[in-house]
């Protein structure tokens, strides 16, 4: 029809290409350093932009998109069910909630879910049971142990237990009794922790500080110590887990496993769709009581089903996830050997870090013109997170594209 735009255009989105990016400057809050590039849409490890031009996503929205772009089983999910019911509130039961759940507390190994919207809602929380369960024991038993360098959100709690000054300082004084410890350092751990910490904190998996794993043996020794303190620990799995690390979450690398008491998990859970989780033990769980915490939109009915749906394709990508994660990790340290300001290659699965000697901004600018998305935390690592999706083909692809980028990094020295 005339003045409908083109097939591809809603009546919505019509004639707001040319000027899209001028609408954020203009009536958007400023807090987005964004690149110059207007996505359209996305297929596979694959997104368009508004000019036709491709990439190779290798940000995954932040480790969102773990079964890419438009997956068929996920947009048959979410056409049916956004069809019959979107949200119901949880004032009522549906069909997916405890069915999700069940599934979560199976591979956790954890008895207790609590849904949300994102993972810093689901850091909240898991703060309240901390502080909940050492309120039951003692006023005084309020302390927090978390670690330097840490990202755990951007809520004023998260943000009190993060372990790194730029995100804090314009936002204190912050949560009291935090204590953080550098990664890894048992002695600093065991001084640390004393009768009045209520609970241990950490990323199995420094995602925002670099890509940092947590020592085994640091992890086993948090775990003794939080047991015989009284405390909780609590594992953020937000960017490390939920298939990322080529396990279902990152503290089941070690083996055997070191099991917390509470868990967070977020990013990938609903594919693109926000939710969040805390999954606890039946100690933790018992912190939090009737009124003591709830959502208005945690665990609505369309997010749980697209949930289950993508846990059920999860379990057969987890192979695939390890070895590709594997396979590209052991390309980028060949690569090392011929370009001298990589430093170093860390990682598990599809969470990989490339640390340099170089600032890694125009490097992303560089790989965006290459049609590669790729991302730089710390201003010098940077950070994998693809799809799981991503075949052993485009990961050549991307290969070879950034070993293209890398080379006008080494001509510039």
């Amino acid at each position: 029809m005339v003045g409908m735009g083109s097939p591809t255009e809603s009546p919505a989105t019509s004639g707001m290409n040319v000027n899209v990016m001028d609408l954020e400057r203009d009536y958007l809050l400023q807090n987005y350093s964004r690149y110059p590039v207007v996505l359209r849409q996305g297929k596979g490890a694959w997104l368009t932009d508004i000019n036709g031009k491709r990439y190779l996503d290798l940000v995954a929205g932040i480790g969102v998109n773990a079964l890419g772009h438009a997956h068929p089983r996920i947009t048959r999910v979410i056409r049916e069910q956004a069809g019959m019911l979107i949200h119901s509130s949880n004032l009522y039961y549906h069909l997916y909630q405890g069915p999700l759940a069940k599934k979560l507390c199976e591979i956790s190994g954890l008895q207790r879910a609590f849904f949300c919207n994102s993972g810093t809602e689901a850091m909240e929380g898991a703060l309240k049971m901390v502080r909940g369960h050492g309120r039951k024991i003692s006023p005084e038993k309020y302390e927090i142990v978390a670690l330097e360098n840490s990202f755990h959100g951007r809520t004023l709690g998260a943000l009190s237990i993060t372990g790194q000054t730029k995100y804090r300082k314009d936002f204190e004084p912050l949560l009291e009794g935090v204590k953080f410890v550098p990664l890894n350092d048992i002695a600093a751990l065991e001084a640390a922790v004393t009768a009045h910490t209520a609970g241990i904190v950490a990323e199995c998996i420094q995602g925002e500080g670099g890509i940092y794993p947590l020592n085994v043996n640091y992890a086993r020794k948090a775990r003794e110590l939080a047991t015989k303190a009284n405390a909780l620990l609590v594992f953020d799995e937000i960017q490390c887990g939920v298939g990322r690390p080529g396990r279902y979450f990152a503290y089941q690398l070690a083996d055997p496993v070191v099991l917390p008491d509470v868990m967070v998990a977020a990013k990938p859970l609903a594919c693109g769709l926000p939710l969040g989780v805390i999954m606890s033990n039946e100690k933790a769980a018992s912190a939090i009581g009737p009124g003591m915490h709830g959502t208005t939109f945690g665990g609505n009915v369309l997010a749980c089903r697209v949930a289950l749906e993508f846990l059920d394709i999860l379990e057969g990508l987890l192979p695939h996830i390890y070895a590709l994660g594997a396979q590209i990790r052991a390309e980028f340290t060949e690569m090392k050997r011929h370009f001298g300001f990589i430093k170093e290659v860390r990682g598990f699965g599809l969470m990989i870090g490339v640390e340099l000697d170089v600032p890694g901004k125009q490097i992303v600018l560089d790989a965006l013109e290459e049609g590669l998305l790729i991302n730089c935390t710390h201003e010098k690592v940077i950070r994998l997170l693809p799809p799981y999706i991503l075949s052993e083909g485009d990961a050549d692809r991307a290969m070879k594209r950034l070993s293209r980028v890398f080379k006008k990094v080494k001509t510039a020295d």
